[in-house]
């Protein structure tokens, strides 16, 4: 079969591989485990990259692609442990991580796509100063990523290239990147932290630095400075705790004096949940901090000031435990809180001086709100949505934590648990208008009457936000009557901050999640993104010479690229689908993307035993499959047991991924050029993940169209003969 395809050019001999199979295993365990911990761990400190991860999942690509078009040439780890150790540098010097985690900021005055906590420059100067600055550091953080990956892609191009049994070897990198998965996701159910992700990855390198000719020593000192680096940059000053969830890195603090709370919970270096102590004790206490008029009256009181009898009481978003104490207080017998993170849940229960995790009328669960939906038969009096808002994306799409908890479909599942004479409240720190309307809209539409509305101001009883009240408005208003106090204050309020609403926002569904977009539209720093993209690819192109007769643009090559972008558009298209009817949260995805890599070992298995089978066959029944679920809504499934709905979303979302593999194992077993197919099938995955933005104009759904679109032109660029 095919060896390397040039054995006289430089490299050729400077792989120590005593077993090529075990080669690609580890190269594609390390590959995957860089890229999950560069999607987490750069999200996390450089924060704007918490809402494009796409972009760091783009780099990476770009790196490992390179590598493989570059295969032939000399591998040296030096080109992956200096970029390494630059990158740990900047994040270690206090001064410029200040920086680099300013630029959210700076990006966010380009407008379009709402930030938390990034505020708009208005001088037009100014802001494109901001801009220009912001898109520097965007521009060397990335390029450090692209060329860390480059050697990473030039070990496994290489070692595909020499093997004899391509399907057995492409089987191995499969099994690889799956226990790359699992290894960083086993990091993350533990809570551990940054410095052991990297002791992790210096180990998998360590074992290439033993095979590889040159440099030992020189490798082996870079990859103790990157421990040490990686030591410095996990450091917080003044946190009593720092922890590592599955979702987010979280920060724990003592308020300062001017600080609502006793503790600050920090999500990604900002500031996100403070916890508030309510009780009677406490408060009386204090009167000047806590105006003695509106003791009993604070954000996390008033949902069950709403109701006459308020027996059982669903919040979701229950974070550290604010809105719970609250219910306790108002005497609620029975409390469900829903809280996703399951670090959060464990502050709450150490830190919240008022213990409400710890009473035996509250039952914890930790889940995603849509799954609690979708699952529970229990009935409920009041409903209250949290101060629920996400500040990062969900893996690999554009949709953010929480964008499925506020659509159409959500707060219908939410209204189908309320009891008769039932009352919904939402609370949430709209920082836009339009968000404002959005959800009045939203309400307004799933009840068929106007909630009520008002905004709470930030004081020592809580961080504020608008309040959203619907469901039996008689009930509702009933109480208002009987409680001339509770009345007054929402007068008020409503006096002092009007809420004006005209309906004219899009209303958020499954298929258009996106609550922080004014409008359908591409925001205009995705399109600066992929300017500077395109001069990444320039600069990293011509740096790593995949021009000198490494990239052979044939049918071959445009026949993987585009198996590789409909690939990934495909599995964005699973997690999304997947996510809305089983949850959000971090098992479900983990989960996801194993399988899809379990479903092209299957496909391995197909071609092994059925090594002649009709490709044509195969094409009809994918693009069938792909386009048959662009008519599904699995959303239907939600009512059935969480193991039946599992195994049936899970079979309906990877039968394509079946045909798909088939296609692809099967053409990759009898195509030359393995690095270079490698290759083309990770940029084909790059501009796929590019071409998500689109769905903030199409919605999500329309993503299968262009997955059947690219099958298609697959088809038609098959390699007419081996190459």
């Amino acid at each position: 079969m095919a060896t390397l395809a040039a054995t006289n050019q430089p490299g050729h001999d400077d792989l120590r591989i005593p077993n090529h199979s075990w080669g690609i295993f580890w190269i594609s365990v390390l590959g995957l485990f860089l890229q999950m911990l560069f999607i987490r761990w750069i999200g996390t400190e450089i924060r704007i990259f918490a809402y494009l991860q796409n972009t760091i999942l783009v780099v990476c690509f770009l790196g490992l692609g390179l590598g493989m078009f570059t295969s032939s040439r000399p591998i040296r780890l030096l080109h992956s442990l200096i970029p390494l150790n630059i990158l740990l540098l900047l994040l270690a010097i206090p001064v410029s991580r200040n920086l680099l985690g300013r630029v959210s900021e700076m990006l966010s005055s380009s407008g379009g796509l709402l930030i938390w906590y990034g505020g708009l420059v208005e001088d037009q100067g100014d802001r494109l100063l901001f801009l220009s600055i912001g898109l520097l550091l965007t521009f060397i953080t990335l390029i450090l990523i692209v060329d860390i990956f480059v050697p990473v892609g030039r070990i496994l191009g290489r070692l595909m290239d020499r093997s004899e049994k391509p399907i057995i070897a492409y089987s191995i990198n499969i099994f690889g990147s799956i226990l790359g998965t699992w290894l960083f996701v086993a990091l993350s159910y533990f809570y551990l932290p940054p410095m052991l992700w990297f002791l992790i990855t210096g180990l998998l390198i360590s074992i290439f630095v033993y095979w590889i000719r040159n440099e030992i020593r020189l490798n082996f000192a870079l990859l103790a400075l990157a421990m040490v680096l990686a030591w410095f940059a996990s450091q917080v000053s003044g946190a009593l705790d720092v922890m590592w969830s599955p979702y987010q890195k979280l920060v724990v603090r003592e308020s300062f004096a001017d600080e609502i709370g006793q503790y600050v919970i920090n999500v990604n270096n900002v500031g996100y949940q403070a916890i508030v102590d309510l009780s009677d004790g406490h408060v009386s206490a204090d009167p000047a901090i806590f105006p003695p008029e509106q003791k009993g009256l604070s954000q996390y009181d008033l949902p069950l000031l709403f109701h006459p009898n308020p027996v059982a009481f669903l919040v979701v978003g229950a974070g550290s435990g604010n809105d719970v104490a609250g219910a306790l207080r108002q005497g609620a017998e029975s409390v469900t809180a829903i809280e996703i993170d399951p670090a959060i849940i464990a502050i709450g229960k150490e830190l919240h001086p008022e213990k409400p995790y710890s009473s035996p009328k509250v039952l914890v669960v930790n889940d995603d709100a849509r799954s609690y939906f979708a699952t529970s038969t229990e009935k409920y009096d009041v409903i209250a949505f949290g101060l629920l808002d996400s500040h990062t994306t969900t893996s690999m799409t554009n949709a953010r934590l929480d964008h499925y908890v506020y659509t159409r479909e959500s707060i219908l599942q939410a209204k189908s648990l309320l009891n008769e004479g039932g009352v919904m409240v939402l609370t949430f720190e709209a920082m836009k208008p339009y968000i404002v309307d959005r959800m009045y809209s939203v309400l307004e539409e799933t009840f068929s009457q106007k909630p009520l509305v008002f905004r709470i101001p930030a004081n020592a009883y809580g961080w504020g936000g608008v309040m959203f009240v619907t469901g039996d408005l008689e009930t509702i208003q009933a109480q208002l009557d009987q409680n001339p106090r509770l009345s007054g204050f929402i007068e008020t309020w409503q006096a002092e901050n009007p809420i004006v609403v005209d309906g004219s926002a899009k209303i958020t569904t499954d298929d258009w999640p996106y609550l922080y977009l004014e409008s359908p539209h591409i925001p205009p720093l995705y399109y600066m993104l992929i300017g500077l993209m395109v001069v990444i690819f320039a600069r990293s192109y011509r740096k790593w010479q995949a021009g000198d007769g490494a990239l052979k643009l044939d049918r071959s090559f445009w026949h993987f690229f585009f198996l590789g972008a409909a690939f990934l558009l495909l599995e964005v298209q699973n997690i999304s689908k997947a996510s809305v009817v089983l949850g959000n949260t971090w098992q479900v995805n983990a989960v996801i993307v194993s399988s899809i890599l379990a479903m092209a070992l299957l496909a391995n298995w197909v071609i092994t035993r059925y090594p002649n089978i009709p490709r044509n066959p195969v094409y009809f029944l994918l693009i069938g499959a792909s386009l048959g679920l662009y008519f599904v809504d699995l959303a239907r499934f939600g009512f059935l047991p969480y193991a039946t709905k599992a195994a049936v979303i899970g079979v309906l979302t990877s039968l394509p991924m079946l045909f798909s593999g088939i296609v692809f194992t099967s053409s990759f077993a009898s195509v030359k050029n393995k690095s270079n197919a490698l290759g083309a099938n990770l940029i084909g995955a790059l501009v796929g993940a590019l071409l998500q933005s689109i769905t903030f104009v199409t919605g999500v759904k329309a993503l299968l169209l262009i997955v059947a679109g690219f099958y298609m032109l697959s088809l038609l660029t098959l390699p007419k003969k081996q190459e």
